[in-house]
C-alpha cells in the first residue's frame, strides 16, 4: 500500500512505499527521510526490475501488507480467469478473519518487553553529535537504543535503533517531555523529525517538547534490511501497463519469487522479526529509554496502525497520541484488502487531478475535460513505451511520478507542466520529475525491503496467483491507474516462506489481557482528509469507532495525504491544543479544505518530498 508525507510508506495502502520523496514534513514538504518503501510510495521499482513501483508517507504539509510457505501459483491470463467482484471471494472477512485473541507469542513476548524496557530505563540513551551519515546538524543529537530481535528471547540477540533528538526551547517549568514521531511506511525513517522544530508551524510544540525521531528496526542504520542490490531495484526504464498481458504477468510472478529469495538469502532467520507487533514493542522500549513514564506520540500513515497496536497493547503507557492519515485497522483488512481499497481511492484522486487540469486548460493545454486530459496522459504513456525519455523514464516511471498527484496537491502543477512540455517535445521537465535518483537507490531499496517484510509477516495473504489475478483483473476495469502497480509492490507476499501473523484486534483491550487492573486508554486525536487516496477516509472512521473517547478531525473535500503541519490552520490548531493541553475538540470536528492549487506563472521548484509523498505510507 503506498503512502506519503511526514509519513512514510504504506504503499498504496498496499502501503506501497517506494516514494521516498513523499516522505515529507508537515509544513514544508521537505522529506523526513531519504526514502520509504513503497505505501504507501511510488518511486523505484519494488521488485527486481519490476515493472511497477511503490510509494510512501510524511506529516501534514508533506505530500504525505505474510503467508506460510512457498506455493506454486498457476499463471493464467486474464481471459482465462472469470471476472469476479473485486476481492469478494477472498477468505478474509469479518466473519472468517483469524483475529488474534492474543498476539502470537504474547506471554513470552510480554515478559520480554517488560525486561527490555526495564533495562532501557536503567541505561537511558547517550545522545551525542550525530554521525555524518544522518546529515543532522547541532543542536540535534543522536543516540541508540538496544531492543531484542525476538522479544520471546529477550536475552538473545539484540539490535540497535538509531534515535535523534532536539531539546525543547521553552522554560523548564513548561516542558512536557518527549514527542516521538513516526512517518509511516513500513520502511520510513523519522530521524529528520527534530529539524521541524525550527519551522513556524511547530514552534509552539517545540517550546514544550523535545522532538524525537528514530529509525524503526530494519530502516536506515537500525539493523538495515535488504532484499536485493540497490542498482537492480532502481533499474530503469521499466514498464507499467494498466492492463497487463499474460506474458507480463508471468514476469511479474517470476520477479516476485526472485525478490522473496533475495530477502531470505540476505536476512536469514532475522526476517521473521520485522513485524508491526515488534515495532509497537520497540516503541515501548524507546519510551522507557527516553525516561518517559508515559508516551506522547504522533504517527502518520502506517505509523497510525502500529501506534494503535501500541495503544492496545500498552494503554496505561499512553499519555497523548495523534494519528494522522489513518490506516484501516480492521483485522480482516490487513493488508490485502487495504491495498485493494487503496487502488480504488487512487482512481478517484487521479480523476480529481485531471478535472483540475481541465479547468486550467488555458495554462496547460492538455484538454478541457478530464477525459481529454486522460487522453493526453495516455498519449505520453504510449510514446514512452516506444522510446523512454532520457533513456530512463519509461511507463513505470511515468506512473510513479503521477501517482504523487494522489498524495499531495503540491505535485498538481509540476505534473501538469511536465506532461504538457513532454507532449510539446521538451522531455526535460518530465525527466526531472520522474527519473530515478541513483543517490537514493540504497535508501529506496532498504525502505521497500522493510515494507515487504512487515506486511508479509503481519497477516495472511492469498496464496494462489489465481486469486490475485482474478481480483485485480476485475478491479483494474474500474480502477486501472494504480491497481497493477500495487500488485507488483505486494506480490512477494503471495510467496512468502514464513508463517503469517494474525492481526491484533485493535482497540479490543480484553484481547491482550484481563480487565483486572487495566488502565483506560486516554483520548487520542485522529486526523484525516476526506479524499485521501493512500489511507482512505473509511479507515479513520473504523479506528474512531474502535477507540472510545477518541476524537476525529476531518479535513473536508481535501485529499493531500498527511494533514498535520500543512497549510490548514484549523487542523494545526486542534493538534496544538491537544498536545499542549490534552483537550480534544469533542467526539468529532470538521475543517474546511486547504486552498486548491493555483497554476503559477512560471514553474516552481519541486517539493523536496519528491518521489514518495512520505506517507508511503506507507501503507500500513
Amino acid at each position: 500500500m503506498r503512502t506519503a508525507a511526514l509519513y512514510g510508506i504504506l504503499g498504496p495502502l498496499s502501503l506501497s512505499l517506494a516514494m521516498s520523496a513523499l516522505l515529507a514534513t508537515p509544513a514544508t514538504g521537505r522529506p523526513l527521510a531519504a526514502s520509504t518503501a513503497r505505501a504507501a510510495t511510488p518511486a523505484a521499482a519494488s521488485l527486481p526490475s519490476t515493472p511497477s513501483t511503490p510509494s510512501a508517507t510524511a506529516p501534514a504539509g508533506a505530500a504525505g501488507a505474510p503467508l506460510r510457505g512457498p506455493a506454486s501459483p498457476t499463471t493464467r491470463s486474464a481471459s482465462a480467469v472469470p471476472a469476479a467482484p473485486a476481492w469478494s471471494s477472498w477468505s478474509g472477512s469479518p466473519a472468517t478473519a483469524t483475529t488474534a485473541a492474543v498476539p502470537p507469542g504474547d506471554a513470552a513476548a510480554a515478559r520480554g518487553v517488560t525486561l527490555a524496557a526495564r533495562r532501557a530505563a536503567e541505561r537511558g540513551i547517550a545522545f551525542r553529535h550525530c554521525p555524518r551519515a544522518e546529515a543532522l546538524a547541532a543542536p540535534i543529537t543522536c543516540g541508540k537504543v538496544s531492543v531484542p530481535l525476538d522479544y520471546a528471547r529477550p536475552r538473545g540477540k539484540h539490535i540497535s535503533l538509531t534515535v535523534s533528538r532536539i531539546r525543547a526551547t521553552g522554560p523548564k517549568a513548561r516542558r512536557q517531555g518527549a514527542l516521538v514521531y513516526n512517518p509511516g511506511g513500513p520502511g520510513a525513517s523519522g530521524m529528520a523529525f527534530p529539524e521541524y522544530a525550527a519551522e513556524g508551524a511547530f514552534r509552539r510544540l517545540a517550546a514544550a517538547y523535545d522532538f524525537v525521531g528514530y529509525a524503526p528496526r530494519g530502516v536506515g542504520r537500525s539493523a538495515p534490511l535488504s532484499c536485493q542490490r540497490p542498482s537492480a531495484y532502481a533499474k530503469a526504464p521499466t514498464s507499467s501497463p494498466p492492463h497487463p498481458t499474460a506474458a507480463f504477468k508471468r514476469r511479474l510472478v517470476a520477479r516476485a519469487r526472485a525478490y522473496v529469495r533475495g530477502c531470505v538469502r540476505r536476512a536469514g532467520r532475522a526476517l521473521a522479526h520485522y513485524t508491526t507487533l515488534n515495532n509497537a514493542r520497540d516503541l515501548e522500549v524507546l519510551r522507557a529509554a527516553l525516561g518517559q513514564r508515559r508516551l506522547t506520540f504522533v504517527g502518520a500513515s502506517y505509523g497510525t496502525y502500529y501506534g494503535a497496536v501500541y495503544a492496545t497493547l500498552f494503554p496505561g503507557r499512553v499519555r497523548r497520541m495523534v494519528f494522522d492519515s489513518v490506516v484501516n485497522p480492521a483485522p480482516w483488512r490487513i493488508w490485502y484488502r487495504d491495498n485493494l481499497d487503496q487502488s480504488v481511492a487512487f482512481e478517484r484522486r487521479w480523476r480529481d487531478w485531471r478535472r483540475w487540469v481541465a479547468r486550467h486548460h488555458a495554462v496547460y493545454h492538455l484538454g478541457t475535460t478530464d477525459a481529454r486530459v486522460l487522453a493526453s496522459y495516455e498519449k505520453a504513456r504510449r510514446r514512452l513505451g516506444h522510446k523512454p525519455a532520457g533513456g530512463v523514464v519509461g511507463t513505470a516511471q511515468l506512473q510513479s511520478a503521477f501517482l504523487r498527484t494522489g498524495y499531495n496537491d503540491a505535485y498538481w502543477d509540476p505534473a501538469a507542466r511536465a506532461l504538457a512540455a513532454y507532449l510539446h517535445r521538451d522531455p526535460e521537465p518530465l525527466i526531472a520529475l520522474a527519473a530515478p535518483d541513483p543517490a537514493q537507490a540504497a535508501d529506496d531499496e532498504n525502505g521497500n525491503a522493510v515494507y515487504t517484510a512487515v506486511e508479509c509477516n503481519d497477516a495472511p495473504w492469498p496464496r494462489t496467483w489465481a486469486t490475485w489475478n482474478r481480483d485485480n483483473t476485475a478491479l483494474a476495469r474500474r480502477a486501472p491507474f494504480e491497481t497493477w502497480d500495487n500488485v507488483a509492490m505486494n506480490l512477494p507476499c503471495a510467496f512468502w516462506p514464513l508463517k503469517p501473523g494474525r492481526p491484533l484486534d485493535v482497540g479490543h483491550l480484553e484481547a491482550v489481557g484481563p480487565r483486572t487492573g487495566r488502565v483506560a486508554l486516554p483520548p487520542v486525536l485522529l486526523l484525516s482528509a476526506e479524499r485521501d487516496a493512500a489511507t482512505p477516509y473509511a479507515g479513520a472512521k473504523e479506528l474512531w469507532h474502535r477507540l472510545p473517547g477518541s476524537s476525529l478531525v476531518t479535513e473536508r473535500k481535501a485529499g493531500t495525504h498527511g494533514v498535520w503541519g500543512g497549510p490548514n490552520t484549523c487542523v494545526n490548531r486542534h493538534v496544538d491544543t491537544y498536545l499542549l493541553t490534552g483537550r480534544t475538540p469533542g467526539r468529532s470536528a470538521s475543517c474546511a479544505p486547504r486552498p486548491e492549487p493555483v497554476p503559477l506563472p512560471a514553474p516552481a521548484p519541486l517539493p523536496e518530498s519528491g518521489k514518495q509523498p512520505a506517507a508511503i505510507p506507507g501503507t500500513p
